[in-house]
């Protein structure tokens, strides 16, 4: 029925409730904006939940395994002592709380500071498949290296080597581990092994892990010399996933710690879209 008012108006039924409605919205505020995404979180939310990140460490650790096995087959009497050579962070050790960690800091890049002020809190993890192999290695009289390149001042090295004899990895000694604080070019080193060894394979995250040659800052001139040697993947070199930091980022941005700024976003979004490369 029609409400009648005071001046003798007619109001519908309607109206009433088109008056409570505006009425409702005068005490009405709106919810805050949700939050943007961090620039990281899809290639950390994978690396943290994905059973896909975990297999492919284990794929890999598989396949070194076997590569080990055949050169076992192989190997003469009085013949060089195998040996394989490997990475740490984002190979041999996982950093998953790190990057959790810079994502609480809003940060979208990987952060030197924040990582060397994390290296010496000893969260690292093995990584899967990681210490089953090496102690394999071990087991057969495998020699097991160790090159990474880090840079956490005076007490850089121990803190490498601390975190390797904490988590149980064979060969975890002076001998068997390389720190390298100037330089992250590791081929002089895996030389030297070679030089004294039958190097089986080497282990890394990052192309330039296997060679030096792959030290270019360019998306395309990379994936050309990846495909000149990819014939040497899955056998020479095994690869691990890493879809958070490497020099794959600086190939795109010319640098490997790029700031947050818009201008980066649009290049991600640009790189995403298969321009600019």
């Amino acid at each position: 029925m029609p409400r009648r008012l005071e001046t003798g108006q007619l109001i519908t039924s309607s109206a009433v409730a088109l008056l409570t409605l505006l009425s409702a919205c005068s005490n009405w505020s709106p919810a805050p904006a949700a939050k943007p995404a961090n620039i990281l979180d899809v290639a950390v939310a994978w690396k943290q939940t994905a059973a896909e990140y975990e297999a492919l460490y284990y794929q890999a650790y598989n396949l070194a395994q076997h590569q080990v096995e055949h050169a076992l087959a192989q190997q003469l009497p009085g013949g060089q002592t195998l040996a394989v050579i490997l990475d740490l962070d984002d190979t041999l050790l996982d950093t998953r709380d790190y990057w959790a960690q810079l994502l609480e800091a809003d940060q979208d890049f990987f952060d030197d500071p924040s990582w060397d002020a994390w290296i010496p809190l000893n969260r690292v993890r093995a990584a899967p498949g990681a210490l089953e192999f090496l102690n394999f290695c071990a087991v057969h009289g495998v020699e097991v290296f160790y090159v990474t390149s880090r840079d956490q001042g005076d007490a850089t090295y121990q803190y490498a080597l601390d975190q390797l004899i904490r988590l149980g990895f064979p060969y975890a000694d002076t001998n068997h581990l390389t720190v390298l604080r100037e330089s992250s070019n590791k081929q002089v080193r895996q030389n030297e092994i070679a030089s004294s060894h039958k190097v089986v394979l080497l282990m890394g995250d990052n192309l330039n892990d296997f060679s030096r040659v792959y030290y270019v800052d360019n998306v395309t001139d990379r994936k050309a010399l990846m495909r000149q040697d990819k014939a040497l993947f899955g056998t020479r070199y095994i690869l691990l996933p890493n879809p958070t930091d490497g020099h794959w980022i600086k190939a795109i941005f010319g640098d490997s710690e790029p700031s947050s700024s818009d201008e980066n976003r649009r290049r991600w979004h640009d790189a995403a879209m298969g321009r600019g490369s």
